[in-house]
């Protein structure tokens, strides 16, 4: 059973809780909370940097808002909302600097407000534990500052689904319901199929218990709000939520029995995306954490259990198992983003673990022990991330400038606004080049070559091509240029300058 056996009988909520605990405080901060999101914003600034330009899927999102280049192709996977998240900065500037700033302090004062939905729960001292613990991964580093949705997404997990145990342990709490509409809308506005996975065990406790049938029209209702926009797109765009689907899936290798949990082992050395994930795993001294991670949330769920607590510890725990089945065994390929959720979640049952090996030795000299241990093995996880984090940003830094040196080898030849690019890593170096960018095939197919020779006739178009490889037949006799790594076919109708 998730709750004590003498619940029903002392008046004590079934989350083991008083109701005073419950009552959420008036006072706005809790500082060891504020300082938690403040150093997680400040290593964002200092670590990643504001000036790292925009990756792959980046210039994807940020185009569909941008006013100074045009909209990707946006294929059927992606959802809308990292796009709605920039646009009040990426509408009207163009500058990197200052969209990652912006998504570096939103991230940090997002994370305080997750954080701060737990108070009810656990102490303050275990949630700024927990918000560390997540806050320090390189991952979760690399990304706050990102234009990228599953950052966005864990936030969205730990507000719906603390927000659920406070809805649930008293219904008058009016912020919780909100709280839960809240979590599950951002979820799903940014990656709906996340969203129904972080959410199953929640949809399970609604059946289990009738009692609070509201608390589940309140989950349905927020995660209809957040995917009310893909839905409808699919049935404008992509022919029905069906083939939506079905062609998300097929971007994404075909959904279906694949064990992914090695590809996800090895792209914690930093590879920000593993496909195909070839190669051997990073030292132990890497993945340490990640074996680690389970062992002490099913501590932390352990003592939860005995202290006839257990539901506000079990309940993270089992949604962070299911926001990481399909990314362990559904898809054939790995990026250590996709986990994100699944981190958040686990952070609080570890942390609440963490504190009770603290905390339980009934001597003094057994508890500054304790802690010493704690101590160091943190400093030890927190110098590999770093390491981590640093050369993630070295080598995203490094495709990303080649990108940039890329569009200016074509703006300098003439491929200027309005444009148009095609071929390899076309959609990136687009973006940089204030270019439109179109495929014939593969998974960002869009137009066809037919589209692709009228549009030659009418505007500036390039054909990229990688250093060894064949240009597509209609651009074989068309004038070959070097710009940065790559061959660039340019349309007859281009002006080139010398």
């Amino acid at each position: 059973m998730f709750d004590g056996s003498n619940a029903a009988t002392t008046g004590v909520p079934r989350t083991g809780l008083s109701p005073r605990a419950l009552r959420p405080r008036r006072a706005w901060g809790e500082p060891r909370l504020a300082a938690v999101a403040a150093a997680f914003t400040l290593a964002q600034l200092l670590l990643v940097r504001p000036d790292l330009g925009l990756g792959w899927d980046e210039t994807v999102y940020v185009s569909q808002v941008s006013g100074h280049v045009p909209a990707a192709y946006f294929s059927a996977p992606r959802s809308r909302g990292i796009s709605l998240l920039v646009a009040p900065i990426a509408s009207w500037s163009d500058s990197t600097a200052l969209l990652r700033s912006y998504l570096a302090v939103l991230s940090g004062l997002a994370l305080y407000l997750a954080l701060r939905v737990w108070r009810g729960h656990f102490r303050p001292g275990v949630l700024a534990l927990a918000g560390a613990l997540f806050a320090s991964l390189w991952v979760t580093l690399f990304y706050g500052p990102e234009a990228m949705p599953n950052y966005w997404v864990a936030i969205g997990a730990l507000v719906c689904v603390g927000c659920f145990l406070r809805a649930r342990a008293n219904a008058k709490d009016r912020a919780a319901w909100w709280g839960v509409f809240a979590g599950a809308a951002l979820m799903a506005g940014m990656r709906p199929m996340d969203a129904v996975y972080v959410v199953l065990p929640l949809l399970a406790l609604c059946l289990l218990s009738w009692r609070r049938p509201r608390l589940l029209l309140v989950l349905a209702g927020g995660l209809a709000a957040g995917a009310g926009e893909w839905v409808v797109e699919a049935f404008t765009s992509y022919g029905g939520l069906g083939q939506r689907l079905s062609a998300a899936s097929d971007v994404q290798g075909g959904l279906g029995w694949h064990l992914a949990v090695v590809d996800q082992l090895r792209s914690l050395g930093g590879r920000t995306l593993c496909r195909p994930c070839t190669g051997s795993a990073p030292s132990p001294l890497v993945t340490l954490w990640w074996f680690a991670l389970p062992v002490l949330a099913v501590l932390g769920a352990v003592v939860a259990v005995r202290a006839r607590r257990a539901l506000p510890v079990l309940l993270p725990g089992a949604c962070a198992v299911t926001a990481a089945v399909p990314y362990l065994f559904l898809i054939g390929y790995a990026a250590p983003r996709f986990l994100l959720p699944a981190y958040a979640l686990l952070a609080l049952p570890v942390a609440h673990g963490l504190v009770h090996l603290v905390t339980a030795p009934a001597h003094r000299a057994g508890r500054i022990l304790a802690t010493a241990f704690l101590a160091i093995g943190l400093a030890g996880h927190l110098a590999v991330q770093y390491v981590v984090l640093e050369h993630t940003v070295h080598s995203s830094a490094a495709s990303r400038a080649e990108w940039a040196r890329t569009a200016a080898a074509l703006n300098a030849r003439g491929v200027r606004p309005p444009c148009l690019l095609s071929g390899h890593d076309a959609v990136p170096v687009a973006f940089y080049a204030g270019c439109g960018s179109a495929q014939p095939k593969g998974h960002d197919a869009s137009t066809t070559v037919a589209e692709l020779k009228r549009a030659a006739q009418r505007t500036s178009l390039a054909v990229l091509v990688p250093p060894h490889g064949r240009p597509p037949a209609y651009a074989r006799a068309w004038p070959e240029e070097r710009v940065g790594s790559l061959r660039a076919y340019l349309a007859p109708g281009v002006r080139q300058e010398r």
